[in-house]
């Protein structure tokens, strides 16, 4: 920081002497460092005013953003952040100490749901003791609060720069993450920091991958002996009353939750209550001397419900009942991924029925005419993944799944498949697993797995033992543009994109480091692109704001790993290579 700092008149003597002595460690942040990065803004000189200590933030009665004011008040007098690197900045002779954030709010009632407007302008004059935060609904509202709240640092007394304008919005509506419950348990605590460090970084969907084959930790009312038996434990479950409070923290956060029970297959944990209509259950799920073709599953965990069975429907219809009941969103993911012919064809009633030239596909749709059309009537947009209609073996006629209601997410090919998607009218949520899988890189868990031990004079390490290797660096989903090679057109029917967290090798000890910062690569792509005014990838810009982003993650109780050695961020530009970042 600069020592030249004019210092008004009305700063007592201790403040001058305090500007001059700890100057170096009230190291000054600027706009450049906010994450994700805005629209547009404007802060045409480096000037800070002090921020009164009796600061307040008034704001119009809401039941979810009064919470939010309240909690971000107490962040911003409280937090205390010194960047790592520090920009120049003087205090301003002219301005008067910050009182009050003024926040207006043109439409209350708008709630939470996909296509709300979440736009914001932020402007903190230089001759005004008063910022303003203008936003067109609540969540909006939240956003701006999220940037003002970055832009305060130092210790005592707290700095925030003056002469600043932000026009935001966000690229993309649909900015989410998966978190899969099912393959490993998540205490409740830790799905809500992970709602918490999303809303930091102005993620909006926590898509809840909450059942699998592995274990079905939901307790339903209509429907309790799928947890009962189905769960890992008594200690390993989420009832309606921790659902409850996932979706409040959520709605304070400006985060949808977003249910996911998959289904026909991965619900292999369902046979433990209900074993006559699930099919392959508990059985190996790739028999000894076996074509890959020839598997029960894609990994260990067997079972596929049975269309074939009117119990199944009856369950199932029970099972989405309450969840539409406990979760107000709007959209309801219905799965519907990985169907795997040899499950299907272990059962006997399946095997007649494929004797009489039934089909696999005819099954699948059979399954899809009976469940479609009832979440309908609930009032919710079917989210499927991409297999659906897009599977080699077993998929449905387009017809079944009307535009309207229908939303495909992708997860294999990369934009091939958002192509196929867009193109045929769907709307689609992009999960590419070849950048957007945040478990990937970490090898496989099967136990006796001979790709392991290679040849001694083998040099080709392959992907690790990983189907997605390698690791997805924060650089590769960074630099991914999901609506590649789509037509203007097609791009308006890409609603965003989420990065997941699929938890054979994931748990709570290492939540964190899994998702934190490379969802905030994510995050800022989706919400303002990865391009600056000339179109050129901003990467090379983007690593020392991630740094110092990361950094405030950690201050925050997020464990977000790191991305380069201190050493570097202390020298910017040092650690670069030799070559342009073009």
């Amino acid at each position: 920081m600069t020592r030249n700092l004019v210092i008004s008149s009305r700063c007592s003597l201790f403040l001058i002497l305090f500007f001059l002595l700890v100057s170096a460690s009230l190291t000054a942040t600027s706009a450049q460092w906010i994450w994700p990065k805005p629209r547009t803004l404007s802060w045409p000189s480096p000037l800070a005013t002090i921020l009164s200590p009796n600061f307040t933030i008034s704001s119009p009665y809401h039941q979810h953003l009064s919470p939010a004011v309240k909690r971000y008040r107490l962040q911003i007098l409280t937090e205390h952040h010194r960047p790592l690197v520090p920009p120049p900045v003087n205090l301003s002779n002219s301005s008067p100490h910050l009182q009050v954030l003024t926040i207006t709010v043109k439409d209350l009632a708008a709630p939470l749901q996909h296509s709300v407007d979440e736009s914001y302008a932020l402007v903190i004059p230089t001759a005004s003791s008063t910022a303003n935060l203008p936003a067109e609904t609540v969540w909006g509202a939240m956003r701006g609060l999220e940037t003002f709240s970055q832009l305060v640092w130092g210790l005592k007394p707290l700095l925030v720069p003056v002469g600043l304008d932000v026009w935001d919005s966000p690229l993309f509506e649909h900015r989410g993450i998966i978190l899969d419950t099912s393959r490993n348990y998540y205490p409740v605590d830790d799905i809500l920091r992970t709602i918490k460090a999303m809303s930091a970084n102005k993620l909006n969907v926590f898509h809840w991958h909450v059942t699998d084959s592995h274990s079905f930790p939901l307790m339903l009312p209509s429907e309790p002996a799928l947890a009962e038996k189905g769960s890992y434990g008594n200690d390993m479950l989420y009832s309606p009353a921790d659902v409850a409070t996932i979706v409040r923290f959520g709605l304070e956060h400006g985060v949808r939750v977003l249910p996911e029970i998959d289904s026909p297959a991965h619900t292999g944990s369902w046979a433990e209550a209900y074993p006559d209509i699930v099919t392959c259950a508990n059985m190996f799920w790739w028999p000894a001397e076996s074509e890959w073709a020839d598997r029960l599953a894609s990994e260990p965990g067997t079972g596929q419900l049975n269309p074939l069975n009117p119990n199944t429907y009856q369950v199932l219809k029970n099972v989405i009942g309450d969840a539409v009941a406990l979760f107000p969103e709007r959209f309801f993911h219905a799965g519907g991924d990985e169907i795997i012919p040899g499950c299907w064809k272990a059962d006997p009633a399946i095997q007649s029925f494929l004797s009489k030239n039934g089909t696999l596909s005819q099954l699948l749709e059979k399954f899809v005419n009976t469940t479609f059309p009832y979440i309908v009537s609930l009032n919710r947009t079917v989210v499927y993944w991409e297999d659906i209609l897009l599977d080699a073996d077993v998929k449905v006629d387009p017809s079944f799944l009307p535009p309207e209601h229908t939303i495909l997410q992708t997860w294999n090919k990369g934009p091939n498949n958002t192509k196929l998607i867009v193109s045929s009218g769907y709307r689609a949520i992009v999960s590419s697993s070849e950048f957007y899988y945040l478990d990937c890189g970490h090898g496989d868990f099967p136990g006796n797995d001979s790709q392991y031990d290679p040849p001694p004079t083998s040099d080709d390490s392959g992907n690790g033992g990983s189907w997605c290797g390698p690791f997805k660096t924060w650089q590769t989903i960074y630099n991914y543009d999901i609506a590649y090679g789509l037509t203007p057109e097609e791009t308006k029917l890409v609603l965003g994109g989420e990065v997941a967290l699929w938890s054979e090798q994931a748990d709570p000890t290492v939540l964190d480091v899994r998702i934190w910062p490379r969802a905030s690569a994510m995050a800022e792509t989706l919400w303002s692109g990865n391009r600056d005014e000339s179109g050129k990838k901003r990467y090379a810009e983007a690593m020392d704001r991630l740094n110092e982003w990361r950094h405030r993650m950690v201050n925050k109780g997020i464990r977000a790993e790191p991305l380069q050695p201190l050493w570097c961020i202390k020298n910017p530009g040092m650690c670069n290579t030799v070559h342009p970042s073009d």
